[in-house]
């Protein structure tokens, strides 16, 4: 790739190459996302969910936070 000397470039010459970079970028997102989609579409012959669901799974308390917040509980009603 060329190097620029992007201090040599007038406003409207860095303004053109922002917008040339930037649908560069939105072409190969979207051929990338095409191909990640298409291996969504293989993976999901093998019948399990390639998506993740939408619910977040819960996380259980440690037993030393569950200690510790039964300990500030117990605090607080003392108070």
């Amino acid at each position: 790739m060329a190097k620029i000397d992007l201090d040599s470039l007038s406003i409207e010459e860095l303004a053109a190459l922002r917008d040339h970079a930037s649908d560069k970028l939105a072409e190969k997102v979207a051929a990338r996302q095409a191909e990640i989609e298409a291996e969504l579409d293989k993976l999901a012959q093998y019948g399990k969910s390639t998506k993740k669901s939408q619910t977040a799974p819960v996380a259980k308390p440690k037993k030393d936070d569950l200690s510790k917040s039964e300990l500030s509980a117990d605090v607080s009603r003392a108070a």
